[in-house]
């Protein structure tokens, strides 16, 4: 496949870029985890692997509490230990956040022999802290650790009618890639495109909450936070959840004119969601972009397990969930 004419890439160079990239690949190793586990049988428990958090009941009932951890990779915290700190937090929020929820709390698991660097690390967790609002209530050190790492589990809460789950995508429906265009690439770790380390509270606030807005008015049908493996496999990650494929014109993926698309597709946003929905795309896209946050309707679901990308003209099989796989986790037929 050639480059379409005028434009900064070919599909052949997404498709093998996005197949390679680390934040895709490294995903490949959930599924043996998972396998170690023996099945709950807890009916409390709502919604688990392939999910941004775990959906536990609380109650009555018609609340539910959110479950989620995440870690920052140890390249990343070495280059940058104030901004993997930040990060680490930021990462958590946005999983509570794309599932509709409001987070409550957060415990930490910090591994850093090198003082300094638990000084720099410790720093930008309490300055993410104070920007999101979201207290550190425990954890544990490691203060002997051969390894530098940082792991923060958090606690959230919303409505058990109005949860975003990654895992019930249907074939129609249309797909929503939205990203805060207003930002930078970190000079030390050149995989992240960071939006909010220079935002004030209240604007970040505005533009996280869109996603409690989009499910208390149950607008959407599934949706999912962009994160380590970017906008192309962070999709990926809900179509193989939902046992769902998808064809998608990645030349209308919001993207900042300065950098280049197969480059962008592989990028870590500060704030970015990619959410499915019916034939309300117009109204969903309207309350991203009221609150900076670009959005644009990009492709549909199909049946099948191909996830196709297309320039306008010509198509690329990017990945095939009957023999390839991200996390290796789908939901099952049935459910």
């Amino acid at each position: 496949m050639n480059k379409k004419g005028g434009s900064d890439f070919s599909l052949d160079q997404i498709i093998e870029g996005v197949r390679r990239y680390q934040g895709v690949t490294r995903k490949n190793m959930i599924s043996a985890v998972i396998e170690f586990l023996p099945e709950h049988r807890n009916p409390n428990i709502l919604a688990g692997f392939g999910e941004d958090a775990a959906v536990i009941l609380d109650g009555d009932g018609d609340s539910t509490l959110l479950l989620a951890t995440d870690g920052i990779m140890e390249d990343f915290l070495n280059a940058d230990p104030f901004f993997a700190g930040y990060c680490a937090v930021l990462v958590n929020v946005n999983d509570i956040y794309a599932m509709g929820g409001t987070p409550l709390a957060m415990v930490e698991t910090v591994s850093i022999r090198d003082f300094n660097a638990y000084r720099k690390v410790m720093a930008g967790v309490a300055m993410a802290i104070k920007k999101f609002d979201v207290p550190m209530v425990g954890g544990h050190t490691h203060p002997d650790s051969n390894y530098a790492a940082i792991d923060i589990a958090i606690l959230g809460s919303v409505k058990r009618g109005d949860v975003i789950l990654s895992s019930t995508a249907q074939p129609g429906d249309e797909i929503v890639f939205a990203v805060d265009l207003d930002g930078r690439i970190n000079r030390k770790f050149p995989y992240a495109w960071d939006t909010t380390f220079f935002k004030d509270s209240k604007t970040l606030r505005k533009q996280t909450s869109v996603m409690n807005d989009l499910a208390y008015k149950h607008l959407l049908t599934s949706g999912k936070d962009i994160s380590n493996p970017g906008s192309l496999g962070s999709l990926g990650m809900l179509l193989e959840t939902s046992n769902v494929g998808a064809v998608v014109d990645i030349t209308r993926i919001p993207k900042p004119k300065n950098i280049l698309m197969n480059r962008w597709v592989v990028l870590y946003p500060g704030i970015g969601f990619v959410v499915t929905c019916k034939k309300n795309s117009d109204e969903v896209c309207r309350l991203f972009r009221d609150a900076s946050i670009s959005a644009e309707v990009c492709g549909r679901i199909t049946k099948g397990h191909k996830y196709v990308i297309t320039d306008g003209e010509e198509e690329g099989l990017l990945l095939d969930f009957e023999k390839d796989k991200i996390t290796g986790i789908k939901k099952k037929e049935g459910d």
